[in-house]
């Protein structure tokens, strides 16, 4: 079973420096945090839950999307991501491996007391970076692909058995 990764989406674009030196507006902020956040559960092979508040809107249910590894959540009018994000917490088999990230104290709280992990908004931004930094190095400094032949494979002295008796030796 995959990691979960739930993340309190709105922590996450105030502690992003970014947003503010770039000047993005609440939606683009939101976009932004969504892809990067659907790219890094594809690096790290888990399963994404990225929270918004809808605690001041006019939504009427909870509404969900899916991108890949990434489910987008959006609270209904009056439900905040803490409350969310504490139902999924205790609602999640112990055995499975959570990781909750969040500026919320007391949601870091709950989710140490729930047998998850927890990371500040900020130390997720830098797990970001560095994990897409790492995966775009390793990609960069592949070697061109070998073709993987059988003889490469072998041990010297059966190559050279083989060598010799391609050549009729």
């Amino acid at each position: 079973m995959r990691p979960l990764l739930i993340v309190d989406g709105y922590n996450v674009i105030g502690a992003w420096q970014e947003v503010r030196k770039k000047g993005w507006s609440i939606d683009d902020a939101r976009d932004n945090l969504t892809h990067k956040m659907a790219e890094h559960c594809r690096y790290l092979g888990a399963e994404g839950v990225l929270v918004f508040d809808g605690y001041k809107s006019d939504r009427k249910n909870t509404t969900l999307e899916r991108h890949s590894q990434l489910t987008v959540v959006y609270t209904r009018h009056g439900e905040t991501a803490d409350s969310y994000i504490e139902r999924l917490v205790v609602q999640t088999p112990r055995y499975r491996t959570i990781r909750v990230a969040t500026s919320d104290g007391a949601i870091q709280n709950m989710a140490l007391g729930a047998g998850a992990t927890r990371i500040t908004s900020r130390e997720l931004l830098q797990e970001m970076e560095q994990v897409h930094q790492s995966g775009y190095l390793a990609y960069a400094n592949d070697a061109p692909m070998s073709r993987n032949r059988l003889m490469e494979r072998l041990p010297a002295d059966v190559q050279a058995k083989l060598e010799r008796m391609r050549r009729g030796e």
